[in-house]
Formats: C-alpha cells, sequence, structure tokens
C-alpha cells in the first residue's frame, strides 16, 4: 500500500513549527535586543553566556538524547520524555543566572522567568501536555513588547500561528496548546509588572 504525502498545509505547518521553536524564537529575540539595547561588544558579554551555558548544551542534550534513542525527535513530544528536558534546561538556566549573578551582581530578569515557565510547564506536565512550542513563543511575545510594542503584537501572532501548526500536525490537541497559552500568559503578566516596576 502507498504511503500517503502529507498535504501542503501540513507541510507548511512542519516548516513554521520546526523555525519558530523555543530555542531559534529565545536566539532571535536575544540578537534583536542586543541590536536594540547593546553595543557590539556589550552583546558578546551578554550573549556568549547564555549561548555557552545554556543554547549550546541543550542543543547537544537534544541530538543526542534522539540519537541513543531517548527521545523521539528533537520536539519532545513525548510527555514522559520531557520530563528529564525540562530538569536539564532548568539545570542550564540555573547555572547560568548563578555565574551571571557573580560576574554582574545582579539577577538576569529575562533568563529568571524563563525559568519559572519552565518549572511551571513541568508541573503543568504531570497532569496535561502544555505545548512549549506556544507557550515559549507567547513569552518571547512579552520580552519583545518590553522593547517594542509592534514587535510584540506581531510575535503574538507568530504564537498563535505556532500553536495551530502543532495541533495540525497533531503534536498536541487544542486543549494543550491553549494551557500551553495560558500557563506563558500568567507567567508573561507578572515578567512585564516585574519589569515595569524595575524601570521606575
Amino acid at each position: 500500500m502507498e504511503e500517503k504525502q502529507p498535504s501542503l498545509l501540513h507541510k507548511i505547518s512542519k516548516v513554521i513549527s520546526d523555525f519558530f521553536n523555543p530555542m531559534v524564537s529565545l536566539f532571535i529575540f536575544f540578537i534583536y535586543m542586543s541590536v536594540r539595547k547593546y553595543s557590539w561588544q556589550e552583546s558578546l558579554h551578554y550573549f556568549v553566556p547564555i549561548l555557552l551555558m545554556i543554547i549550546i548544551p541543550v542543543v547537544i542534550w537534544l541530538i543526542w538524547n534522539v540519537k541513543t534513542g531517548r527521545y523521539t525527535n528533537m520536539d519532545v513530544s513525548d510527555r514522559v520524555q520531557r520530563k528529564t528536558l525540562y530538569i536539564f534546561i532548568a539545570a542550564c538556566v540555573i547555572i547560568y543566572l548563578i555565574a551571571s549573578y557573580f560576574r554582574n551582581g545582579y539577577i538576569d530578569l529575562v533568563m529568571l522567568f524563563i525559568l519559572i515557565l519552565i518549572f511551571t510547564m513541568q508541573i503543568s506536565n504531570f497532569f496535561i501536555k502544555s505545548s512549549m512550542h506556544t507557550a515559549f513563543n507567547v513569552f518571547v511575545a512579552a520580552l519583545f513588547f518590553t522593547l517594542n510594542w509592534k514587535a510584540g503584537l506581531i510575535w503574538l501572532g507568530i504564537a498563535i500561528l505556532v500553536g495551530i501548526t502543532r495541533i495540525i500536525l497533531k503534536r498536541h490537541t487544542v486543549k494543550e496548546v491553549f494551557m500551553g497559552a495560558g500557563i506563558a500568559f500568567m507567567v508573561s503578566f507578572v515578567y512585564l509588572y516585574c519589569n515595569i516596576q524595575f524601570q521606575h
């Protein structure tokens, strides 16, 4: 029997979903923030530790676990497999936060709230497999919003689009996408409030 070819909608959804995964979305935000707020030297000072302590280790962890068969795919859509991913990401972020505090003398607010989002997603994972793609893109929209409200709205549109693709690809149910978005909206609201407080 001939295998059914994926539809054009399915292919487009896969491209959108793969591109706007949490790591890429956060990477794009950090690049945007670096251009908006910092000089080239300051950008490197801020971004290189994030790259070395979080992004590269998480990518290596994902590739290694997929290759050894512990994870089905780079998405880590499986609820049981996801537990170790959350723990590993949280450990990387905690190490970065401690190093950053000793290096700069203050807590990185963005990374602190990424850690809060990860912990909240981990708790949610015991009850429902919330969409990590949707959650992180909603939070990235909040991050963009602090720098440029128009960019924030554009990214919120991207987050909605990503949520739809997760349903089309059958990686998540509607309930799981809404749960991911709901968690991220709560965390984002507290982040935006704290961001305003720190600026005054």
